[in-house]
């Protein structure tokens, strides 16, 4: 949805809209859904944004489900596979690409690019603090999120025979490596950074936005392959709380919860600074496509102007 389309749909809906749109038993179109702005409480999130939580369960419970699958396969004992790739860099290699192009497929397909393609509650948390979604649709968006990783994780087990529960693969859980807990936070905090400050960049750039999903996708790859030894990789708290919740690993939790919510609160905060004050566009991962979309948007900075605020 365009941005005089928004401005117009915010002005023009009133408290008898939103008392409207609280009463309505379906999914409402574009100009309902975004317009009741911070109106908007918690009957009404859920009657208006049910899809988009939804959307956000069901992608991220495919998503935990392909990482217990694709673990299960890599490591197992009695995977062919395992016994065919005997070098641990050349299995993560293949983990990560499994991975990788998994959550672009996500980020691209009709759920993710109507949700968000989150995903992540650290993500939504951090486009929250950005002002690109309300406080209900975060914290409904956080449930869904840890719903959906729990609900990906028994689906996994339950279909591949309890496979995944084996000691080799764990629920593919995350764990700090062998340099302890210190370099696991300290690793977790970095690529949190650098996964949501590449993505704010990213889908805030003119030629650069359609690629987002890409981009994403490439760095869960690298990610995987090269930081796996030192945290296991999550960058993502529903992600680790999914196996721990199934599989009782909770010591190491905290970690998983606070490093990368603090990473990407900090690359949020940079990227601000970086524009001086100026939001990002929106909290989609990928613009480039017609779903209704339930975030604020922000006018994009002419180009002289973004320019002119880098340099400064």
């Amino acid at each position: 949805m365009d941005e005089s389309h928004w401005n117009a749909t915010v002005t023009t809906f009133n408290g008898n809209a939103v008392k409207e749109a609280v009463n309505n038993t379906h999914p409402l179109g574009d100009s309902r859904a975004v317009s009741v702005k911070e109106t908007l409480g918690v009957a009404a999130s859920l009657r208006l944004h049910w899809p988009e939580y939804l959307m956000e369960a069901g992608e991220i419970s495919l998503f935990m489900f392909c990482v217990c699958s694709f673990a299960t396969l890599l490591q197992h004992p009695a995977s062919p596979v395992r016994h065919f790739v005997i070098s641990d860099i050349v299995r993560r290699v293949l983990m990560g690409l499994a991975i990788g192009t998994t959550v672009m497929a996500l980020i691209m397909s009709p759920w993710g690019k109507q949700s968000g393609g989150h995903i992540n509650p650290a993500m939504t948390f951090a486009f929250y603090r950005l002002g690109k979604l309300r406080a209900w649709d975060a914290l409904f968006y956080g449930v869904a999120q840890f719903s959906g990783a729990t609900i990906g994780v028994a689906l996994a087990t339950l279909l591949l025979r309890g496979a995944p529960g084996d000691s080799t693969v764990r629920y593919a859980v995350t764990a700090p490596g062998v340099y302890g807990a210190a370099v696991a936070f300290a690793a977790e905090l970095a690529i949190s950074f650098i996964l949501m400050i590449t993505v704010l960049l990213v889908t805030n750039h003119d030629r650069l936005a359609r690629y987002a999903p890409y981009f994403v996708g490439s760095l869960y790859a690298v990610n995987i392959t090269f930081e796996t030894p030192l945290s296991g990789m999550s960058m993502n708290p529903a992600r680790t709380f999914g196996p721990a919740a199934y599989g009782g690993y909770w010591q190491t939790l905290w970690i998983y919860f606070i490093a990368p919510t603090v990473g990407m609160l900090v690359a949020a905060e940079t990227f601000l600074r970086m524009r001086r004050g100026a939001a990002p566009y929106c909290a989609r991962l990928h613009h480039a496509n017609h779903e209704r979309c339930i975030f604020h948007h922000t006018p994009s900075l002419p180009k002289r102007e973004r320019y002119a605020n880098a340099s400064r």
